[in-house]
């Protein structure tokens, strides 16, 4: 498996998707190794459960990460001879090609179009419209991860994918409080934006929105990763207002007890695939507010939970409106059930296998 920077316990929808559907898929019989980078995962971290790591090279420079990381990982594949290269994302599907030429029989996963993300500069986007390009045309199996992905491939390189979208994992809700005191929260009176620090996720809409109200003593807790880039810097700054928490990457007992505990969920983002954190947040019962992009729509939430992308008073109005409506426990145990039967990591496993099985069998 090539185009994550690692895992576990990095930060990223792909990172997410890859840890929790390999160890199924090792259940069902495969024999897994993800190639990742070495910025990302410690020396002496060689496995995860039965998946092999295998550590390669890579800069930690944007724009150069993955592509060098790519041509690097191709190569090994070509010398360890794996019967299925399975690359997820774009970017990284620039080598197809290449597996081809070695012998290889190749799986896709296009995750979304990352050349629409605000942080990429054209030469950026160009590649990465270079790498959808060849992934979807020479690859011997395409999956997309919603149907608007889909759509898109069929419209624009004539191709047929298999649909196989994220998923989540239902988790019992936690009733500890210990992280949440830490940062200063009450349960049920905190709106939660979980998601990296990046211009799409359109942080800066959240805050200006939720300052412009300040709901019914509600707080608002965003959790992601701060670096020094600029966008960070400027996330920082805004988020000196009133009420707002910065938690930093949280994974584990944190996460698990922001979602338990919050009085909602906030996506305004400008770009997604199809957004695991909100899949993450319905499983936990949390009532949604997200933007009108497409992949969002895709998700099949109730026209009030959603918000026109950019439009911080109508976003500013749903988080009085969430904040003033009473909890309901059944709505939340329904909302559980329903993503929980749309959104099976079990079944998108089996789906992928047999997906593994049918590409092993066609001619090179």
């Amino acid at each position: 498996m090539l185009g994550v920077r690692g895992i576990p316990n990095v930060e990223g929808g792909v990172e997410t998707h890859v840890e929790q559907l390999y160890p199924r898929l090792v259940s069902l019989g495969c024999e897994v190794e993800v190639l990742v980078r070495t910025p990302f995962v410690p020396r002496q971290q060689t496995c995860f459960g039965s998946i092999r790591l295998r550590r390669l090279w890579s800069p930690r420079t944007p724009g150069l990460e993955a592509l060098v990381h790519s041509v690097i990982g191709v190569l090994y594949a070509g010398f360890a001879r794996p019967n299925i290269l399975h690359i997820h994302a774009i970017g990284p599907a620039i080598v197809t090609p290449i597996a081809r030429l070695l012998g290889l029989k190749v799986v896709v996963t296009n995750h979304g179009p990352d050349y629409d993300r605000d942080k990429w500069g054209p030469f950026a986007r160009r590649v990465l419209r270079v790498g959808e390009r060849l992934g979807m045309k020479y690859s011997n199996a395409r999956i997309v991860i919603s149907q608007v992905i889909g759509d898109l491939v069929r419209a624009n390189y004539g191709r047929v994918s298999e649909l196989i979208p994220n998923g989540v994992t239902i988790h019992e809700p936690s009733t500890d409080t210990g992280h949440l005191a830490r940062f200063g929260l009450l349960p049920g009176r905190f709106f939660l934006h979980v998601g990296r620090m990046v211009p799409e996720k359109r942080q800066l809409d959240l805050i200006e929105a939720y300052r412009s109200v300040l709901p019914n003593g509600w707080r608002l807790a965003i959790a992601g990763r701060l670096t020094e880039d600029a966008y960070s810097v400027s996330v920082r700054e805004a988020a000196r207002a009133k009420g707002v928490v910065l938690t930093g990457f949280v994974k584990g007992a944190a996460l698990e007890q922001l979602y338990s505990h919050a009085g909602a969920f906030v996506l305004p983002s400008s770009h997604e695939g199809l957004p695991i954190a909100m899949l993450e947040a319905l499983s936990y019962g949390l009532p949604v507010l997200a933007s009108d992009i497409p992949a969002n729509l895709a998700v099949g939430l109730e026209p009030k939970e959603y918000f026109p992308l950019g439009d911080v008073p109508a976003l500013a109005q749903a988080l009085m409106r969430l904040s003033q409506q009473p909890p309901d426990p059944d709505a939340r145990a329904s909302r559980r059930r329903w993503v929980a039967e749309r959104y099976d990591w079990n079944r998108i496993a089996e789906r992928t296998y047999a997906l593994y099985e049918t590409t092993s069998q066609v001619r090179k």
